[in-house]
């Protein structure tokens, strides 16, 4: 699916302490607010859309070549022996 961006705007001094916090928990702004989106979106849309939605963004199956036998090798034939 294709990504669009969101615009919030919050306080910087709150910002930074925020990030400050976070980073120390390992942890960003802007995975929190990934993440926080998600649980919203799977708590607030129906599972049939979410599932809709889910199969327009999976590719479609490709179906699978077989697999091509390995070439087999020729035998070298031996040298002949007492020149010809």
């Amino acid at each position: 699916m294709k990504k669009v961006n969101i615009a919030l705007s919050f306080d910087e001094d709150k910002l930074s302490a925020l990030e400050f916090s976070l980073k120390k928990e390992g942890t960003s702004t802007q995975v929190r607010l990934e993440e926080t989106l998600a649980q919203l979106y799977e708590q607030t849309v129906p599972v049939p859309v979410r599932e809709f939605l889910d199969s327009r963004a999976a590719p479609p199956a490709r179906p699978r070549r077989p697999s091509r036998p390995a070439p087999k090798e020729r035998a070298v034939p031996p040298e002949r022996e007492g020149g010809a």
